[in-house]
Formats: structure tokens, C-alpha cells, sequence
């Protein structure tokens, strides 16, 4: 037998054996997923949601947060419900948490109704809009005003 054949199987057989491994252990991490779920969705799942890693999200109700050094309780609200998150996490929450800001937050949900995050994401709460039909930004929460559309000429 020619030996390029041999190494040409060998090789053939190592990529194979490598491609099967990988897609092996990938479908046995389940810890590895986590499903995004509404708030009405999480509050439907019945006792499913309590063995699932799961992420929510909705808008951070205001005057709900209560920071505990890099820990934070809070609520979240989204078309009228709210459930209860405590993260618990590695990392301080984002700077953008605040109140009325989106937040993601990933984790379990518990048997005491509060979701219990290990993650959390916040984007922050809109603050610039447009002030009329002439593509002028204004700031909500200050004074500037961008009025100019043509760059700026050195």
C-alpha cells in the first residue's frame, strides 16, 4: 500500500474522530444554554422553570433597586408584570443599571419567586431623541443640542 494513502486516512480519520467528539460533548452541555423567556412566559412555565437556565428581561421598575456591595435586588417590569431578580454575580452591575433601563438577566428561577441571576446586562435608558423632522438631536436630560447637519470644517 502507498504510504500517501496512510496518511491521507490517517489524517481523514483524526478529523472525523475530532468532529464526532466535538459534536458529542456539545449536545450533552445543557448547562451551557441558557432560553430567553418573557416574564409572562417564565410565570407560565410551571415547575419547568425551575430546573432551566433561562434569561429575562424587561425594564428595571424604578425605586425597586438595592444595592449590596456588587450584588443588586430589583424588579423588573415588562407588559404589566414584574417579577423579582437578585443577582448575585461576579462582577458590580453595569454602570446603565438604573432605573427604567432594559436589563437581561441571566440565571434560575427559584421556588421563592425571584429569579436569581448570575449575569446581568443593562442597556441604558433612552436619553437622546429627535427634536423635530430636521435630523436635530437633542438631549433629554441636558442642554446640548446639536442643530448642525453639515460636518464641521477645519
Amino acid at each position: 500500500m502507498n504510504p500517501r494513502y496512510i496518511k491521507f486516512g490517517l489524517a481523514t480519520a483524526v478529523i472525523l474522530g475530532v468532529v464526532l467528539y466535538l459534536a458529542f460533548t456539545g449536545a450533552r452541555m445543557e448547562g451551557s444554554k441558557s432560553y430567553y423567556k418573557t416574564i409572562k412566559e417564565l410565570q407560565a412555565m410551571g415547575d419547568d422553570a425551575y430546573s432551566a437556565r433561562l434569561r429575562v428581561a424587561g425594564n428595571v421598575v424604578p425605586g425597586s433597586i438595592q444595592r449590596h456591595g456588587s450584588n443588586a435586588d430589583f424588579s423588573l417590569e415588562e407588559e404589566g408584570r414584574q417579577i423579582k431578580v437578585s443577582y448575585r454575580g461576579m462582577e458590580p452591575p453595569p454602570d446603565t443599571f438604573k432605573d427604567n433601563a432594559q436589563a437581561l438577566a441571566e440565571g434560575t428561577y427559584g421556588r421563592d419567586g425571584v429569579f436569581h441571576a448570575k449575569q446581568l446586562q443593562a442597556k441604558c435608558a433612552s436619553k437622546y431623541a429627535a427634536a423635530d423632522g430636521s435630523g436635530a438631536v437633542s438631549q433629554q436630560n441636558g442642554t446640548d443640542r446639536n442643530t448642525s447637519t453639515k460636518p464641521a470644517m477645519n
